[in-house]
Order: C-alpha cells, then sequence, then structure tokens
C-alpha cells in the first residue's frame, strides 16, 4: 500500500487526448501512466469518452495504490481557456517600495478580475513585469523606490461552467478536483527540458516559476506573503 501523501493524480484533458498519471512526490517519476487518444469533430469536450477513460483507468490505480483516490489535479489544454492582462499602477511619492505595497495592487487585480469575470475560476496567476519609475523588472528586487510604480499581471482562466461539468464527471468516482492547470503554460514553460508532463505539473504547482502568484485556501493558517514566491487568498 503506497500512503496517500507520498503520491499525487495527474489527470491531462483536451479536445481529442486523455492522460492520466500517478506521481511519486518522493522519487519525482511516474508510477503509473496511460494515454488515449481519439477523433472528436467537435468543440467541446466529450465527456462520455473521458468516463470511459476514467472507468478503465481509476480501478487500476486504486487497486496499486491500495485505497481510493480522493483528490486530482486537472490539466486542461482547450480553447476556451482565457487569458486576460491587467496593469495596477500606483503613485509613490519616491518613497521606498515594500512588499506590503506590491500585495496590496495583487489583491486589487485578482479582486478585479474576479468582479469583472465572475464566470471565471482563476487557474494561473503571473506577473509579468515590475514597472518602478521608468525602469522595468521581470522580478522582485528588494528595496526599489520610485515616484510610482506598476505591476503587470496575466490571469488564466477557466469557465466555471467547464469546472462544473468536470466536477459532475468524477463525481461519480468519489474524486474532487484539487487545482485546475493550463497545459499549454506548463508545456511552454518547460519547452526546453525533457520531462514528463506530471512532472511538469507538479513543478508549477510547487513553485517553479517565481513569478506566478500562489492562491491559496481561506482556511489555511497565517503564512508569510512573501516566501519563495506570492502568495494570496483564493
Amino acid at each position: 500500500m503506497i500512503e496517500e501523501l507520498e503520491f499525487e493524480t495527474y489527470l491531462f484533458i483536451s479536445i481529442n487526448k486523455f492522460e492520466i498519471y500517478l506521481f511519486d512526490k518522493k522519487k519525482l517519476k511516474n508510477l503509473y501512466k496511460e494515454k488515449f487518444n481519439f477523433e472528436n469533430n467537435s468543440e467541446n469536450l466529450d465527456l462520455i469518452t473521458l468516463t470511459k477513460f476514467l472507468d478503465e483507468n481509476i480501478f487500476k490505480i486504486e487497486k496499486l495504490i491500495g485505497k481510493f483516490i480522493k483528490n486530482i489535479f486537472l490539466i486542461i489544454e482547450i480553447k476556451e481557456l482565457l487569458n486576460i492582462n491587467l496593469g495596477v499602477k500606483k503613485k509613490n511619492y519616491d518613497q521606498l517600495i515594500s512588499k506590503k505595497n506590491f500585495e496590496n495592487s495583487l489583491i486589487e487585480a485578482k479582486d478585479l478580475f474576479n468582479e469583472s469575470f465572475q464566470d471565471k475560476k482563476i487557474m494561473h496567476m503571473l506577473i509579468r513585469e515590475y514597472i518602478v519609475g521608468d525602469q522595468s523588472y521581470l522580478s522582485y528586487i528588494d528595496n526599489l523606490r520610485g515616484d510610482s510604480y506598476c505591476l503587470e499581471i496575466q490571469f488564466k482562466s477557466i469557465s466555471n461552467k467547464i469546472i462544473f461539468q468536470l466536477d459532475k464527471t468524477l463525481e461519480k468516482y468519489q474524486i474532487k478536483i484539487s487545482r485546475c492547470l493550463d497545459g499549454e503554460y506548463i508545456k511552454k514553460y518547460f519547452k526546453n527540458e525533457k520531462l514528463e508532463l506530471s512532472q511538469m505539473a507538479n513543478k508549477i504547482h510547487n513553485g517553479a516559476n517565481e513569478n506566478e502568484i500562489k492562491l491559496i485556501p481561506k482556511n489555511v493558517g497565517k503564512i508569510g506573503i512573501f516566501e519563495k514566491f506570492f502568495q494570496l487568498f483564493s
């Protein structure tokens, strides 16, 4: 029997391809992997074929680990994913820019996105650029000072309708969605590395991109806003 904390399950979903992985978090390798390619002339997800794919593989994985799968990470690659860029600019009057300044701007941007796109769920929140005065930075730097600062932020999101459909599909197996990840973003970030998709997803989930803001549940206890990378409450 494999302890639940030692593994993660990843499910890749696209219009014409499904993949499922049982990933060993300690050894950083797959314990189980299965792929299925099929024809789909529609622009919609084939939930019937997805159910058949899950029927064929969930039991095999659960037999391998000796217990039920409770949670799963979804890696989604479909046209319906929405990318939105937002800029938040603030006056600063040549004062030292603190981490708290950036934190407040990030929360403001997240709230603005949620208010404007209420039918979407944020998958990834990425800082594309820090602009302080006339200077541009690609990553966070301590002790910056300027008359103003601006954060250029990209949101990658998915419709709540699709999440609902996938949630209902997984409900049959009593499996909850841990997180939704953008497959195209993950592959592009690691385009120069020879990694399995599950390895890429695990790295992204654990903060490989220092400019990705990690959204953590509201019920998690107090945690430093700036650790390895930004963290905000979802």
